[in-house]
């Protein structure tokens, strides 16, 4: 199977060169999308799945005049700034091709918004945008969205469990009953598909399973340790396992800067990563990151869905998930692309139910260890117990405040 049997015509043949050719989600959906049909595809984050929209959207638009001014005919919409930021890297990447310049502009959160509406002037061809970003330049009168012929929602799970539903009710009213729609998530749960029954139009069903291949080769560790011996723990686990790279997960935006300066004292390059971040530290840490520059990234869970970084070696839970599936999402960025990866959990006996619980919705059973000198004092409980973190549920506020969406 290529690109080309796809349906995929040159020049855009040349964007995906560095391919050997296409996967799952890609041989599914761009045929589907190309026929113009509605889509609802469901992949695991790092399937390809943003090459599976935006070569045939693309084509479709190359196809068309230009005009003047430009219409909005391509939104996709997606749940945090950095995400956003990928998609448009994939996008000017794949228009580098094309035999005539298409105008591409991101519209997101955490930054000032006179740029954005300075670039919307004229309009644009395509327009990558968060929810809220993109209602305040609707507001400001900078785009229309009567034009749109394709819309796209990315991590549409995502976009949901960030309390995004009225800010969606209001996209989807702005935009002209006649277009195609496409709808990308990891999972599939009832609200979402209440949602998709809203706006997409007799859509065509992908979902894509990993093959044995494509399974992340992670191997799983879980650690009891009490909660205050985790940072001393994180410390001796980089250097004596020699961890050259390390995403470690926290709770609160707090802990993500608490960490990172206990790890700096001693030594060890990290910084912080969470939404009260301006979106200049957020792309510095990101970047830094990726390039090796720091060894470690103490981060909320703003950094489990939606980030690409290549040949993350170590996922650390220093503190453990609310739910069963952020675990996967958490330690799905390692052991990506056939490279194998570790993913350690700090179990306390404070958090021991809650990770039982984790194990049997993800139908896991883990050998606990005990790391010497870091024995816990605190005796973890058995595996029996109903689990699960008990609290108020967050509020929206409070979810848009810890992905600096507001």
């Amino acid at each position: 199977m290529s690109f080309t049997s796809l349906g995929v015509t040159s020049p855009l043949i040349g964007a995906v060169s560095q391919f050997d050719k296409p996967t799952p989600i890609q041989t599914t959906a761009i045929p589907l999308i190309l026929q113009g049909c509605d889509v609802l595809a469901t992949a695991q984050t790092g399937s390809g799945k943003t090459i599976a929209f935006v070569l045939p959207l693309l084509q479709h638009w190359l196809a068309n005049a230009r005009q003047d001014p430009l219409p909005i005919q391509t939104l996709i919409l997606v749940p945090t700034r950095e995400l956003a930021a990928q998609v448009a890297a994939t996008v000017k990447s794949c228009a580098l091709y094309l035999p005539r310049r298409m105008k591409v502009v991101s519209a997101v959160g955490g930054v000032s918004i006179n740029p954005q509406m300075m670039a919307l002037r004229g309009g644009a061809d395509l327009v990558i945008a968060t929810p809220g970003r993109l209602l305040d330049l609707v507001d400001h009168n900078a785009l229309q969205l009567s034009s749109v012929t394709c819309f796209v929602l990315d991590e549409a799970d995502r976009m949901l469990d960030l309390g995004f539903a009225d800010e969606l009710g209001r996209i989807l009213s702005l935009l002209p009953k006649v277009r195609q729609n496409l709808l990308f998530s990891a999972t599939f749960p009832d609200a979402l598909q209440s949602l998709a029954s809203k706006f997409l139009r007799n859509p065509t069903r992908v979902e894509v399973k990993d093959s044995p291949n494509a399974i992340p080769v992670t191997v799983q560790r879980a650690i009891e340790v009490d909660e205050s011996q985790r940072t001393p723990l994180l410390r001796y686990l980089i250097k004596s396992e020699g961890w050259n790279r390390v995403l470690v997960f926290v709770a609160k935006q707090y802990s993500a800067e608490h960490v990172a300066d206990k790890l700096r004292r001693h030594g060890i390059s990290a910084l912080a990563f969470h939404g009260e971040l301006s979106q200049g530290a957020r792309s510095m840490a990101l970047t830094s990151f990726k390039a090796s520059q720091i060894h470690v990234l103490v981060a909320t869970d703003l950094a489990s869905r939606g980030l690409d970084i290549i040949e993350l070696p170590v996922v650390v839970n220093y503190d453990l998930p609310r739910s069963a599936v952020d675990y996967i999402h958490r330690i799905g960025r390692t052991g990506r692309a056939g490279k194998t990866g570790v993913a350690v959990s700090f179990i306390s006996s404070e958090s021991n139910a809650h990770f039982c619980l984790i194990e049997k919705r993800n139908q896991l059973a883990l050998l606990r260890e005990q790391i010497s000198g870091f024995e816990p004092q605190n005796q973890v409980p058995g595996t029996s117990g109903t689990g699960g973190i008990k609290g108020r549920r967050k509020s929206k506020k409070d979810r848009l405040r810890e992905n600096g969406l507001r």
